[in-house]
Formats: C-alpha cells, sequence, structure tokens
C-alpha cells in the first residue's frame, strides 16, 4: 500500500527545485524550467516512457500556462511561422529538426509549400513542450 509520507520528502525536494506549487514567476524561472524539459529530452528521449516524464508533463503544463500569459501566439500565426518563432528562441537552424526531416522537408514546412503530418507535429510538440494544436493547421 501506498505511503503518503514516502513520497512527501521527495515531492518536497522536487517542487523546491521546480517551483511547481505556484505559476511561473519570472523569465529566469521560465528559462530554468525550460532547460529541466530540454535536458530530460536529451537524456532520457530515447525511451518516451521514462518515469521522468510523468514529472515533464507537470513541468510543461506551468510552461504552457506562462506562456499562454506571457508570450501568445500572434493571431496570424501558422505552423509554419509558429515552428520558425520556436527555432528562432531554441537557436534552432533547419537541419537541427530531425523530428521533422531533412533540411528540404524543413524548409518546405517553413515556406508553406509542405504542411506538419501527425508524426511530426507529435515529435515537435513533445521537443518543445507545447500542446500539439500549436502546429496544427
Amino acid at each position: 500500500m501506498l505511503n503518503v509520507a514516502d513520497v512527501l520528502a521527495p515531492w518536497e525536494a522536487i517542487n523546491a527545485a521546480l517551483g511547481l506549487s505556484a505559476p511561473i514567476r519570472s523569465e529566469n524561472h521560465y528559462a530554468e524550467l525550460l532547460a529541466f524539459v530540454e535536458e530530460c529530452f536529451e537524456r532520457f528521449g530515447a525511451n518516451e516512457h521514462h518515469p521522468v516524464f510523468a514529472l515533464v508533463d507537470l513541468v510543461a503544463d506551468r510552461i504552457r500556462e506562462y506562456e499562454n500569459r506571457v508570450h501568445p501566439w500572434p493571431d496570424d500565426s501558422t505552423p509554419a511561422t509558429r515552428l520558425a518563432f520556436l527555432m528562432e528562441q531554441h537557436g534552432l537552424r533547419q537541419c537541427d529538426l530531425p523530428e521533422v526531416g531533412a533540411q528540404s522537408v524543413v524548409s518546405a514546412v517553413l515556406s508553406g509549400k509542405r504542411a506538419l503530418n501527425l508524426r511530426q507535429i507529435q515529435a515537435l510538440a513533445r521537443r518543445f513542450s507545447i500542446p500539439m494544436e500549436s502546429l496544427a493547421g
């Protein structure tokens, strides 16, 4: 039987480190949480069923809340412009997106000549910790 006392101390330590009990309070806190998510994907991304991704989901919820409040998408944006924005924010080039495909495929998506498919949208949503709807047409 699960005992609350057994998980309370580790949860308090995680919560203290990540600050999940309240909304993101600053750009620095936001950057720290983004870095945490990125590190989790770098270390465990090949194993999408790793237990750390339950925590990543909680962190991603906080990130989404903050971005919707502080960095909302422009009303006239498209999946291609949103992807370009994400690439710029993360310092990525077209060749840095294997989730989409070869550089030529990324170029076609960014120019609006090609739409992202479901697999690409799922992979990018995981990578950037955003809702899939953000990249759907």
